[in-house]
């Protein structure tokens, strides 16, 4: 049985991990006859988010806490991740990419990724071990993969730029497809990015999952 990590950065699409996403990326592992494990770091959100009225929060929240609710518990410390233990890595998205896991929502093209998350990602990208990038999550992939690497976000003009900005080649993709650069065993989707609802994102996680898992 292929057993897979999965990096989670909270939980909520404003602040965290996006729910569904990391849903559906597990129940298509489970359901393809994989394993998984899911990790997050144990530090503090680089925002909270009112998931009602969409407002900024001042109270703090622990990323790993928040994350174990998608969980239901069943998570470990990021800094507990051993890429050897693992056939693959799998990282939904979620703002909380971009605003824990790296700092892309404020410095765009200038952003750095958390180093145990980079760490991680490149362990996986070193041992030639595929990766599968979701959301907003391929905005990491240039900062874990050699100048040219493809991935998308979908179609967005501004993350697009930056994506290339950063050394990566981004590839507009629709919904409900995936970018494989076969290179660097690394595959990435839209989802939410394009999604408009779940059953869209379920399409292109789903083609997402299943290539992963072939890599």
């Amino acid at each position: 049985m292929q057993k897979v990590a999965v990096i989670l950065s909270g939980c909520g699409v404003f602040d965290g991990s996006e729910i569904h996403e990391a849903v559906l990326c597990m129940l298509h592992l489970t359901k393809q006859g994989a394993s998984y494990q899911c990790f997050a770091p144990d530090k503090p959100q680089g925002q909270v988010i009112n998931h009602l009225n969409s407002e900024p929060e001042q109270s703090s929240r622990n990323t790993l806490i928040e994350a174990a609710r998608i969980a239901r518990g069943d998570i470990k410390p990021l800094t507990e991740l051993n890429a050897e233990d693992f056939d693959a890595l799998l990282l939904p998205g979620g703002f909380g990419v971009a605003k824990t896991l790296s700092d892309f929502a404020t410095q765009g093209a200038d952003a750095t990724v958390d180093e145990q998350v980079l760490a991680a990602c490149k362990a996986f990208a070193s041992a030639r071990k595929p990766a599968g990038y979701c959301c907003i999550a391929p905005v990491l992939i240039p900062r874990v993969y050699p100048a040219g690497v493809k991935g998308t976000i979908g179609t967005e003009a501004d993350v697009a730029a930056a994506f290339s900005a950063m050394g990566g080649e981004h590839i507009g993709c629709v919904v409900t497809d995936v970018v494989e650069d076969a290179r660097y065993q690394v595959i990435s989707t839209p989802a939410y990015m394009l999604a408009e609802n779940i059953a869209e994102a379920d399409i292109g996680i789903g083609k997402l999952v299943k290539r992963l898992l072939e890599m």
